[in-house]
């Protein structure tokens, strides 16, 4: 899947792993649960955003949460792989 945004938003900088969420989206649930089991395992930093709460993060990806963003790059989509998260923070 191509990058949902040409640039990632400056949030996604804010920790090694950055997750734009939405309440209520079994998928962000899912993801997020991937993010905190990872990077407690690893002691990574991470971030849950919601999109929501946020004009600018709406208007780019109320349709495509949750995104994943490691060290400042969109890694996921909707769907995170725990494997390939494990990898990218190793």
């Amino acid at each position: 899947m191509a990058p949902v945004a040409d640039t990632a938003p400056e949030v996604a900088s804010s920790a090694r792993v950055v997750v734009i969420t939405r309440d209520g989206c079994h998928l962000c649930t899912e993801a997020l649960t991937i993010v905190e089991t990872v990077c407690d395992q690893l002691g990574a930093e991470w971030l849950a955003v919601d999109v929501d709460d946020d004009e600018g993060l709406r208007s780019v990806y109320t349709d495509h949460v949750p995104v994943t963003f490691v060290d400042g790059r969109e890694f996921s989509v909707w769907v995170l792989d725990a494997d390939r998260l494990r990898a990218a923070l190793t």
